[in-house]
């Protein structure tokens, strides 16, 4: 359990964010699959599969906007 609670803390910066607008958003990418995606950097942040669903819990609670619409900037 340490090592989960190493990484969400690592992590923490995607929930306690205030920036607007918000740099990382929930993307569903399909609909069974959420990414959080870093719209500064405009790629998907690399979050690992044991920990994506507390993240993603952590992000709602906090407002974080989400939906199935490419969140970033076109590419080129």
């Amino acid at each position: 359990m340490s090592s989960q609670t190493n990484v969400l803390d690592r992590l923490s910066p995607l929930w306690e964010s205030t920036t607007v607008p918000p740099r990382w958003v929930i993307w569903h990418a399909a609909a069974d699959e959420s990414f959080v995606f870093d719209r500064e950097f405009n790629i998907p942040v690399e979050v690992d599969d044991a920990v994506l669903g507390e993240v993603l819990c952590r992000m709602r609670k906090v407002g974080a906007p989400e939906g199935a619409a490419y969140p970033g900037r076109p590419c080129g």
